[in-house]
């Protein structure tokens, strides 16, 4: 059945106003946002972060404690101080090339000092002049300042004129705390002040000698103690039937 043209419809629009409207309303409904929908406020900000105060720069380590705490691969040992045998007399030239080779073989950071410790004394010549020479403390014998490892173990022993290291079993062993006081420091401190110069004197105690000029020339004794800090002896004479102890100069008496 249609529809007469004068009659209208609800589902058609009456005239374009009629359609425009309705158009525009079903826009308006599409875009209005549910009631119940949250709506995020673009205006308000987030709250900032507070600042921090700047962190402290971190305290440097000694070497000691960087040390402990690298893995025990990186840890340098420490050195000591050893002593080798070595040819007689040649003391000072095996020191030498000992150090040559150590500069050629580029391993100077597993060695320090390499020293033959001696002293001042003074000795007399045959018409009475005083000269000051310098006295080997160990005949034999170098002493070095190193870390033991297979490679300065074996450059030791290539080196010509050293025999071994001191120690036991075939193992090099260091060097006593005393023995460094003694033979090593004691020179470092005598370099540096002014040291009391010994006399050398070849006599020992017990030793026979017999008196060659003053008051008691050819008179001969037993040497009882030997001054070498002044230069004297003491000698045992037999006097009229008694031992007298005579202080003499090292120079006035002769061995027999």
């Amino acid at each position: 059945m249609s529809v007469p043209p004068n009659e209208s419809s609800d589902d058609q629009p009456r005239d374009l106003d009629d359609l425009v409207d309705r158009v525009e309303d079903d826009g308006a409904d599409q875009a209005t946002p549910a009631a119940d929908a949250p709506v995020a406020d673009a205006a308000t900000p987030e709250p900032a972060a507070p600042e921090l105060p700047p962190a402290a720069p971190a305290p440097q380590k000694s070497e000691a404690e960087k040390k402990i705490e690298s893995p025990i691969g990186d840890v340098q040992p420490l050195m000591d101080w050893y002593i080798l045998k070595v040819a007689f007399n040649r003391e000072d030239s095996i020191a030498d090339a000992l150090r040559k080779r150590v500069k050629m073989e580029g391993m100077e950071e597993y060695f320090g000092d390499i020293v033959v410790p001696t002293e001042d004394v003074a000795t007399f010549t045959r018409d009475g002049k005083r000269r000051i020479t310098k006295r080997k403390l160990l005949p034999g014998y170098v002493m070095a300042h190193m870390i033991i490892n297979d490679d300065t173990w074996f450059l030791v022993r290539e080196t010509a004129g050293i025999s071994d290291f001191t120690g036991a079993a075939g193992k090099p062993m260091p060097m006593e705390p005393e023995d460094v006081e003694r033979f090593i420091n004691r020179t470092a401190e005598e370099d540096e002040e002014e040291p009391t110069i010994k006399t050398s004197i070849p006599f020992k105690v017990g030793d026979r000698v017999r008196v060659k000029e003053g008051n008691f020339e050819n008179q001969e004794g037993d040497v009882d103690g030997v001054d070498e800090a002044n230069g004297r002896v003491t000698v045992i004479i037999n006097i009229f039937g008694r031992s007298v102890p005579m202080e003499l100069d090292h120079w006035q008496v002769e061995p027999l």
